[in-house]
């Protein structure tokens, strides 16, 4: 079944390229969960679209199943390269094995992801703190976590 899911669901796609898949997962008694993601946002109406293509394509006859398609929610951690794209100009929290960064996502290409953030420092002469630009660039290899952080 999964063979035939992740076939109906890459034609789907296909027909929608702003779109791509985040997870896929086929529990025991044939639960399936799709979850997606979009260059430009994931509507209400591209899970409906999802569904269908895969359900509409299925036989309840031959093997019953349940479906639920549905986007990478605002709290999910970044998965993909392709995710972080979309998310330029926004905050991120990036945790690696050594530190946490929480910075503006200003750049990102094929192979890590450059964020900026001020912090306050030590001045190097005298008493007091001086605010600092501060710029670092993680490799997606690096990266154990990866958020979006919300400001209201």
């Amino acid at each position: 079944m999964e063979k035939k899911v992740r076939e109906l669901l890459q034609m789907a796609l296909d027909e929608n390229p702003s779109l791509f898949l985040i997870d896929l997962n086929i529990s025991e008694g044939n639960q399936i969960k799709v979850v997606i993601d979009g260059d430009e946002g994931v509507r209400v109406e591209d899970c409906i679209a999802m569904s269908r293509a895969i359900e509409n394509n299925l036989d309840r006859e031959e093997e019953d199943f349940s479906l639920e398609v549905l986007s990478a929610g605002v709290s999910e951690p970044l998965r993909m390269v392709r995710q972080y794209k979309k998310n330029l100009g926004r905050t991120l929290k990036i945790r690696t094995a050594e530190e946490t960064i929480e910075g503006i996502l200003t750049q990102m290409d094929d192979t890590g992801a450059t964020l900026e953030w001020k912090a306050r420092e030590p001045k190097p002469i005298g008493k007091g703190k001086v605010t600092v630009e501060k710029k670092a660039t993680v490799p997606y290899q690096d990266i154990v976590e990866a958020k979006v952080m919300i400001t209201f």
